[in-house]
């Protein structure tokens, strides 16, 4: 493919994106991007993070190769909540394999939101259970609203909980979900057979003494390498996670317990590790950057067919 030439780079905005992603699809490509990643099919490091001198923020990149090859640049400033400007800020540069030219530019806010979520519920279709009583989401950001939306591709249930430390923003998410708000999270938690953790906690927010046997826990909320939604009971259960080196370098629920990760979720998919039957199971989520690749590769070229883009312009 000739080298497009930044003059010619196509810049794919948030409202294309939104346009172009569906849950159904997005769910499985990223599972098969976790496959690929646990089969050793990928290149990636680990996410570089950077600290904002004067702000409560971050700067990383990750860059990844597999089927596609592409670099997110993502911003995390927690002081924009509850502002109209989104906490999460990221673009993702898609280069050609063959000879590194950039193929487009993606805004990569709406892709991290629904890759997450979408790795969430790829976990949810292979290990909860086919028929849950009680989803709980726990949070009331953009993580709560995409776990509702993505989980509800995988899964039918007959209740919907919703529980968040700012109640008045908690009870505005969950009318808008259609869940029954909790102000007590114990409550909310009990006797759920799905559980979405999608808090910026740094301290536990769920015990395992709460859960009921065979719960099926995602835990994607993520604030600093340190921080905690859920305690060592809760972490005593099957945990899996993207990639055992990430986990363990950036996840705080991990880092804090020194708990035994039982496989990643990668392996699972490809059956090369069987979960137990009735397991607890604890789905320790930080995102890495093969899942933002897969999701990009996915819109660039649902984009290129959209507006009939040859490979070779």
């Amino acid at each position: 493919m000739p080298n497009r030439g930044l003059e010619s780079l196509p810049i794919i905005g948030e409202s294309s994106v939104a346009s172009l992603l569906e849950w159904g699809q997005l769910i499985d490509v990223i599972e098969t991007a976790m496959v690929q990643f646990s089969a050793g099919e990928v290149v990636q490091p680990l996410r570089q993070i950077v600290p904002v001198p004067g702000h409560d923020a971050i700067i990383a990149a990750m860059p990844a190769i597999g089927e596609a090859m592409a670099v997110k640049i993502v911003t995390l400033y927690h002081e924009n909540a509850g502002t109209d400007i989104p906490t999460h800020q990221a673009v993702i540069l898609v280069l050609d394999k063959e000879n590194g030219s950039p193929l487009a530019l993606l805004d990569g806010r709406l892709v991290t939101e629904m890759r997450t979520a979408a790795g969430s519920a790829a976990a949810v279709r292979k290990l909860a259970v086919a028929a849950p009583e009680v989803v709980t989401i726990l949070g009331n950001g953009v993580q709560a609203r995409a776990h509702a939306d993505a989980l509800a591709v995988v899964r039918d249930w007959s209740e919907m909980r919703l529980w968040a430390r700012d109640a008045k923003r908690g009870q505005e998410l969950a009318d808008e979900i259609g869940a029954v708000f909790f102000t007590d999270s114990q409550a909310a938690v009990r006797d759920a057979d799905i559980v979405a953790c999608c808090t910026s906690a740094k301290e536990p927010i769920v015990q395992g003494a709460w859960l009921k046997p065979g719960a099926f826990v995602t835990a994607v909320g993520w604030n600093t390498a340190d921080g905690r939604e859920l305690d060592e009971a809760a972490m005593a259960n099957t945990v899996i996670v993207e990639s055992v080196e990430a986990a363990h370098d950036q996840a705080g629920n991990i880092r804090g317990s020194g708990c035994e990760i039982f496989a990643e979720i990668g392996e699972v998919y490809a059956g090369t590790k069987t979960v137990p039957e009735g397991a607890t199971i604890i789905f320790d989520s930080v995102g890495i950057a093969i899942m933002d690749v897969a999701g990009a590769k996915l819109v660039y070229d649902l984009w290129r067919k959209a507006n009939a883009v040859s490979p070779s312009p």
